[in-house]
């Protein structure tokens, strides 16, 4: 995910960047064709922000954030793709923008309405809600904020809610765990949609009324409605409650403006209007409440207090009904008196009761049928399916964003922009004072142009574009960055769209991935870009086929309260590593341990907990690494090729080739155990690391050669300068695992994996040209397993044992002492210390020997 310039890295920007060079880098060595892209999110209000406060113009403070970000990125070792760098601010990539709005507007999928927004009357503009602060007043002229009616400009996101929903199921390498978010998202909701009939002298108005539960219909004994309700007005409120009532709506109104959407069930007033029930003709008592969400559904829900736990509460609260006058029109199955008609709610299917008239007796299932079947034929009711997916409201009342390519007439109405005059600039002489609504107001020669239709007066649209625009196709422009003519070439696209792997922070489930997902599906369908490969291959209209997302700490609650929080936040703490510098932290350790220790420390889907002592550690690794390099390039090279000539056959140096060039494909038979033993550690180590890195576990993965380091680290001439002339490190194999090992860190410590290959092999070649190193199945099939030899609870060294003799612990032990390092580690502490037993574990495959520590 390419980040906002802000102007500084923080440490989740590294953790996210890390990651993806990591996996680049091993795709390459596998031979992929990679595309490593970057680019810049660099419209939004921080930059207008900085324009006032600090007198510098957005593009300006843009520029300059940019261009430190991109020098912080080169000190992580990140390696990007700079050549398809994309900026969402520049004209070349928002002209392209402003084209795709136009596409939705053709599409009927582009339209304004009338939507509530935060308005200063003091400055006489438009807040985002973090400018408004927690007593409701404006950031900057402190006056109280008041929620008002403004048109706004939509994108008709719910015509494609069914698609969103349904291909979450083909996104079979997304975190389940996000996906389910978006299908809480999205929130679709089957039933019915009642009419319930408000009469008055003049006219009548119909309250349409959506439930999950059509079967509890008897049950119903209030409406409620939402604040933003059309039966609010004085057209059908009695003039006694009118007054009263629109008093009440502006209260919670304003509560909400405040993120106080966790108000009190019980905050109701009943509105003095009453509705016909449309089967009983009973008049049903009409209540506007704070719980029913506005533009959810018809925006009205039936009250059944005896079959919901919130109208229950609702009904307690305002004193509506007495208990024994409650309606219970549903019992269990079983019947329990005890539980139907105590003081408890019943939200269970069953079985319809007496007061239900021709439908009593039948089960929930068989009654919804039959009730929302006979409405169908009389006309007030209906199936219906609701979605808790609302139409993007993509508007912003300011200057830094995409300019929306629309031009107002009196005569002509609203008129898009021809794609000729595109893009639609932003005018750079403006006044940033953060009074009187949008700057671009104020540019009078931007704000008046003439009508493409008429050729008479008109004015530009003020509004700019909501950023996740601009985020929710880039990752398609970077299959053809420098287009001049079109967002992209479709057989550019074709050919490398999905995108294959896609990262970033858990923050952005819900609006930046559904909103690309509608882009996706908008565009696919619009036929630009096309199926590839096999036509009836599902999810070709989705953007990202692997989804990999950092943690985020899980349902956090309020000590005080027990509640969880509408919205959380994060103290910055050296603990939670977002308070600390990636700066300092590359200064003090070095970019290749601050990388490793990234990886290493928490699974990519955890949070990931700040310890300087294990950055220390992987500092360490890499100094055993580098001796190890050391210790082949300047030892035992020479001595292999000495070696080999004097005590190998032509025809056996013929199958062991060196390590330059070595191949799995050769005869075990002519190893020795020692050679066998390392040969297998090796290739268990690339079967391991190479499904790690494909799973984006690179804490196992580090890990996994960590281990491999101490085998080599124990059979190495450092730490065996006695050692025989028949030992391993006198074969190519263990310079192979040398080079195995600083091939496979490489992806994860590219500065450190480049100066060691440079070592190893006395040239400049990169290690990132080589192939990733294969594994020998041969040598995994071998009817040996590997012994992990502990001494005191320290692991010091492996060796190979036959699997037959797992259970014979006197065999595996005499195996042990026999052998090199059994002799070098054990023999010679036996000399002085007294074993004190010996503890075999996992089947034999590990044993510790436990020396007395006098």
């Amino acid at each position: 995910m390419f980040p906002y310039p802000s102007g500084m890295l923080h440490m989740g920007h590294v953790r996210v960047y890390t990651i993806s060079d990591t996996l680049a880098r091993f795709r390459k060595m596998l031979g992929y064709d990679v595309i490593h892209p970057m680019g810049w999110d660099a419209f939004g209000l921080p930059a207008e922000n900085a324009a006032m406060e600090r007198g510098i113009h957005p593009v300006d403070w843009t520029i300059s954030n940019i261009s430190s970000m991109k020098k912080q990125m080169e000190r992580i070792l990140a390696d990007f793709d700079w050549d398809r760098e994309v900026t969402t601010c520049n004209p070349d990539y928002y002209k392209w923008t402003q084209y795709l709005f136009l596409q939705m507007y053709k599409a009927r999928l582009a339209y304004q309405k009338e939507a509530i927004v935060n308005w200063d009357p003091v400055d006489q503009t438009v807040l985002a809600n973090e400018q408004v602060d927690s007593d409701g007043r404006s950031w900057r002229s402190g006056a109280k904020v008041e929620r008002r009616k403004l048109k706004q400009w939509f994108f008709k996101i719910t015509d494609f809610a069914e698609s969103l929903l349904n291909d979450l199921d083909l996104l079979d390498k997304w975190p389940d765990h996000v996906k389910q978010m978006q299908r809480n998202w999205i929130g679709k909701s089957k039933g019915a949609e009642f009419d319930f009939i408000v009469a008055s002298k003049r006219s009548e108005f119909i309250v349409k009324v959506f439930t999950s539960r059509p079967d509890t219909i008897f049950g119903v004994q209030y409406l409620a409605i939402s604040i933003d309700h059309p039966l609010l007005s004085e057209k059908w409120l009695p003039q006694n409650t009118c007054s009263q009532v629109l008093q009440f709506v502006e209260k919670i109104r304003q509560q909400q403006l405040f993120e106080l959407n966790d108000v009190n069930i019980g905050q109701g007033m009943h509105t003095g209007v009453f509705a016909k029930h449309p089967i009983t003709g009973i008049s049903i008592p009409v209540y506007v409440t704070s719980y029913v969400v506005p533009d959810y559904g018809t925006g009205a829900l039936m009250g059944v207090p005896a079959h919901d736990e919130r109208d229950w509460e609702f009904v307690k609260a305002n004193h509506i009904i007495s208990e024994e006058n409650i309606k219970r029109v549903i019992m269990p199955v079983i019947q329990d008196n005890t539980t139907l008609y105590s003081n408890k709610v019943f939200t269970s299917r069953g079985i319809l009761t007496a007061e239900c008239g021709q439908y009593a007796g039948l089960s929930s299932d068989d009654a919804e049928k039959a009730i929302v079947e006979d409405a169908q034929k009389t006309g007030y009711g209906r199936w219906s399916v609701q979605y808790r997916l609302r139409d993007w409201l993509i508007s912003r009342q300011r200057y830094w964003g995409t300019p929306i390519p629309v031009i107002h007439c009196a005569k002509c109405d609203v008129v898009p922009v021809p794609e000729s005059e595109l893009p639609i600039l932003l005018p750079t002489n403006v006044t940033f004072s953060g009074r009187g609504g949008s700057p671009l107001k104020q540019v009078q020669e931007w704000l008046n142009c003439k009508c493409p239709k008429c050729q008479g007066p008109a004015i530009r649209d003020t509004d700019t574009m909501d950023t996740f625009v601009d985020s929710s196709w880039y990752f398609m422009r970077y299959a053809d960055s420098k287009n001049s003519n079109q967002p992209f070439c479709s057989k550019k696209a074709s050919n490398l769209l999905p995108v294959d792997v896609y990262i970033g922070g858990i923050e952005h489930a819900n609006l930046h991935l559904l909103y690309s997902r509608f882009f996706t599906k908008f565009m696919f369908k619009q036929g630009m870009y096309t199926l590839k490969g096999d036509t009836t291959e599902p999810g070709q209209d989705e953007p990202f086929k692997q989804l990999v997302t950092q943690a985020h700490p899980n349902k956090p609650i309020q000590i005080s309260t027990g509640i969880t929080p509408v919205v959380s936040f994060e103290k910055m703490s050296k603990s939670k590593y977002n308070g600390v510098d990636p700066e300092t932290t590359i200064n003090n350790y070095g970019a290749d341990a601050t990388r490793l220790h990234i990886l290493f420390k928490a699974p990519v889907s955890e949070v990931l907990e700040w310890e300087d002592a294990s950055i220390i550690g992987m500092q360490r690794w890499i100094a055993r690494v580098w001796r190890l390099v050391e210790n082949v390039s300047e030892k035992i090279s020479e001595k292999i090729s000495e070696k080999v000539s004097e005590k190998v056959s032509e025809k056996v140096s013929e199958k062991v080739p060196s390590a330059n060039n070595y191949s799995p494909n050769f005869d075990l038979s002519i190893l020795s155990k020692e050679d066998k033993e390392t040969y297998r550690i090796i290739n268990v180590t690339i079967k391991e690391v190479t499904a790690d890195y494909k799973n984006s576990t690179f804490n196992t993965a580090v890990s996994s050669l960590i281990k491999l380091t101490n085998h080599l680290t124990s059979i190495s001439p450092l730490q065996n300068d006695n050692a025989s002339k028949n030992s391993i490190v006198d074969s190519p194999i263990y310079e192979h695992g040398v080079k195995t090992l600083v091939k496979m860190m490489a992806p994860m410590a590219p500065s450190i994996g480049e100066e060691l290959w440079e070592i190893l092999n006395q040239h400049t070649t990169s290690v990132f040209e080589e192939l990733w190193p294969e594994v020998d199945t041969e040598c995994l099939s071998a009817n040996e397993v590997t012994c992990v030899v502990q001494i005191n609870g320290k692991m010091r060294f492996s060796i190979m044992i036959p699997s037959t003799i797992l259970q014979d612990n006197l065999s595996i032990e005499k195996l042990i002492l026999e052998s090199e390092n059994g002799k070098k580690w054990i023999g010679k502490m036996n000399a002085d210390k007294k074993i004190k037993k010996i503890i075999h574990a996992s089947g034999g495959k590990i044993v510790n020997f436990v020396f007395d520590k006098s």
